[in-house]
């Protein structure tokens, strides 16, 4: 495939020129977001909703219980619906415990401090779940101290064991407010298998990222290339492979008349992170401004007809600051206007 063509396919996958009715629809369509920027991941949906959606229709699907947030992968949080995340992380957990053992050793995580961390947690997580910091407190309770990030290795390891989730919103404004643990359980429902859940990952995955390939795949989804290009030659009747080894679904969402040309996306957006190789979007010398950096970042970006082209900031956007561009040959205003949405976006 030639650039161009790449890249206007990947656009119609990503919904970013083929918006969902709603939230919930893109959140299906994706099946996964990272969200270890609570905001960034919230937008990540909203930008690829059609209309005007708002921060306030993303926590709602969370409240009702058709979203939720874990480590789905690759140990980083995104968001999925709910429905799928048990058979999501019955493909990922072993590979995210192996990528974990070490850690936890050091920290002296192992079985009988997870079940002593849950029994602690129980109670709260069955009326109306706990805060990040109530949970740490429940663990010190319990002789299990939270520091050095064992507190959080421990919530992280209770959520690939399929235990907990990240669901309702407590009090506080809607930006900033934090998300409650609870019990997956009570809170993830009519949660139905796969007849391979692995194929369906790989599916699912083509569906919102395609065209990709197993490489991009097993780099998405934290799992080794063998195991991927399994997934990929047990998926052939449900995917088509428009050049070698690259593949779409064999239905695309077709692009709006409306679409705009430049989309403001945000940090650690799908679109950009979730192949194996980034420039296929973005020109090589402009990757270590997006990131990964050495903090782990990677900054909102300003795409143009399928090219990264700028980056931005969440905060200065709401107050109208003007991103930083790579050149000085793109619409000005059509960024603005990309801008703007996220703004109202945040406002609303």
């Amino acid at each position: 495939m030639t650039p161009r063509a790449l890249a206007a396919e990947r656009l119609r996958s990503h919904r970013l020129t083929a918006p969902a009715r709603t939230v919930t629809d893109a959140a299906r369509h994706m099946l996964a977001v990272q969200s270890q920027d609570l905001l960034a991941g919230r937008w990540a949906l909203g930008v690829r909703t059609r209309g005007t959606p708002t921060l306030a229709d993303v926590d709602a699907a969370f409240q009702r219980g058709e979203l939720v947030r874990a480590w789905t992968m690759r140990g980083t949080l995104h968001i999925v619906p709910a429905s799928d995340l048990a058979w999501m992380l019955s493909v990922t957990r072993d590979r995210q415990r192996q990528q974990a053992a070490t850690r936890d050793r050091q920290l002296g995580i192992d079985a009988e401090v997870l079940a002593v961390a849950l029994r602690a947690l129980r109670p709260a997580l069955r009326d109306g779940g706990c805060s990040r910091a109530e949970a740490f407190s429940l663990f010190e309770s319990a002789g299990i101290d939270p520091r050095e990030q064992r507190g959080i290795h421990v919530l992280c390891a209770l959520t690939v064991a399929g235990e907990i989730c990240l669901g309702p919103f407590g009090a506080g404004s809607s930006a900033a407010h934090e998300q409650r643990y609870v019990l997956t359980e009570d809170w993830a429902r009519d949660s139905t298998a796969p007849a391979d859940p692995l194929v369906e990952l790989f599916v699912r995955y083509i569906d919102g990222h395609g065209p990709a390939g197993a490489g991009d795949f097993a780099w998405w989804a934290g799992l080794t290339l063998g195991v991927a290009r399994e997934a990929a030659a047990q998926a052939a009747d449900r995917v088509d492979e428009i050049d070698e080894g690259l593949f779409v679904a064999p239905s695309r969402p077709r692009r709006a008349a409306s679409a705009p040309t430049v989309v403001a996306l945000p940090a650690f957006d799908e679109y950009y992170l979730s192949y194996a190789d980034r420039t296929a979007v973005c020109a090589p010398e402009h990757l270590a401004v997006v990131g990964p950096g050495k903090n782990g970042m990677v900054r909102p970006t300003l795409v143009d007809d399928g090219r990264v082209v700028g980056v931005w900031s969440h905060a200065l956007a709401t107050r109208g600051a003007a991103p930083e561009m790579f050149d000085d040959g793109h619409d000005a205003d059509a960024a603005a206007s990309a801008l703007a949405r996220f703004a109202r976006f945040v406002a609303a």
